[in-house]
């Protein structure tokens, strides 16, 4: 018999949060790197990692989302993406050519355009990961010790 001031034990939310998180990051990874062959890419893998990353922490605890992903890292990854964009373009005018144009990162042009795609699309990732759960934290609000 269950006390009627006990509180009920969620079952349910945990199991299936368990279940989903393995395919919602590995569906980030996949709209990640099929970005340069066809609808996807760094911002929409953002939201999709940082979606999984707030569903743990809706289920289990935003302290515990906090210990696995301190903002304190999450800050360097947000600066780490966009510094990733703009080494890519200053590669590649270091390399004779204009901002960002891929083509000159290889020896063949068309190489040089999927892996400029590819360092761009990951770096914007990084950063749209690392800001969507900062902004999470912020807006759930402050732990014990008053840090966001």
């Amino acid at each position: 018999m269950i006390k009627s001031d006990s509180k009920p034990r969620q079952v349910v939310r945990p199991v299936i949060t368990r279940l989903l998180m393995p395919y919602i990051l590995l569906f980030g990874l996949y709209v990640q790197f099929h970005g340069d062959f066809g609808p996807g890419g760094g911002f929409q893998a953002g939201v999709i990692f940082a979606s999984g990353i707030i569903l743990y922490a809706l289920t289990f605890g935003v302290a515990r989302a906090r210990s696995l992903l301190p903002p304190d890292s999450l800050q360097p990854l947000a600066a780490l993406g966009v510094l990733l964009y703009g080494a890519v373009g200053v590669a590649s005018l270091f390399m004779d050519g204009h901002f960002l144009n891929y083509s000159v990162l290889s020896s063949d042009p068309v190489q040089g355009q999927h892996l400029g795609i590819l360092l761009i699309e990951l770096g914007v990732g990084i950063t749209v990961t690392a800001v969507m759960v900062l902004v999470f934290f912020a807006f759930f609000g402050r732990d014990e010790e008053g840090e966001v």
